[in-house]
């Protein structure tokens, strides 16, 4: 008997600001490209530091891939990619060298200890909302179920998100 083989498509946000901050974006999707199909790149976008603004600013991207990977397991990579790239987590919203986060997987909801997907916060943040317009302003959020459009459009963030074009 033969068996669909279902590919799910993800969202995931990656963020850095210390040290050479767009070659940990590359490096970062050079690992997530093992783990399936990279299908579109957000540009890479600046923005100060949100929570801890006592830091350097972000370089943030997010990427979408079609992939085979359950959520769970797709959560544990990407820990993994962060911790070969040298990310140590000692305290919350610290200054990092790499941050991956799953934004939204398909449309599912869910709810676990160590994932919740849409990510909680991604319609309070300008810089996940103006990448995820660039890749696909459409997409419904799966609980308020409004547009990426309009929960830009929505938001109250008011920190610059700018395009990054180097140095």
């Amino acid at each position: 008997m033969f068996t669909m083989i279902q590919k799910h498509i993800v969202y995931i946000q990656l963020g850095s600001n210390v040290g050479q901050r767009a070659i940990h974006l590359n490096t970062a999707i050079e690992y997530i490209s093992n783990l399936g199909e990279i299908t579109q790149v957000s540009s890479i976008y600046e923005t100060a530091a949100w929570g801890n603004t006592n830091q350097a600013s972000f370089l943030n991207q997010i990427i979408e891939v079609e992939t085979l990977v359950l959520p769970l397991k797709l959560m544990r990579e990407l820990l993994e990619i962060e911790n070969k790239m040298g990310r140590v987590r000692t305290q919350h919203w610290e200054p990092r060298m790499i941050d991956l986060d799953i934004l939204l997987y398909d449309d599912y909801h869910i709810q676990h200890a160590q994932l919740e997907v849409p990510h909680p916060r991604m319609h309070e943040r300008k810089f996940v909302l103006i990448p995820l317009l660039e890749l696909n302003p459409d997409i419904k959020h799966p609980i308020f179920f409004q547009s990426i459009r309009e929960l830009n459009n929505w938001c109250q963030d008011d920190l610059e998100v700018k395009k990054y074009h180097g140095n």
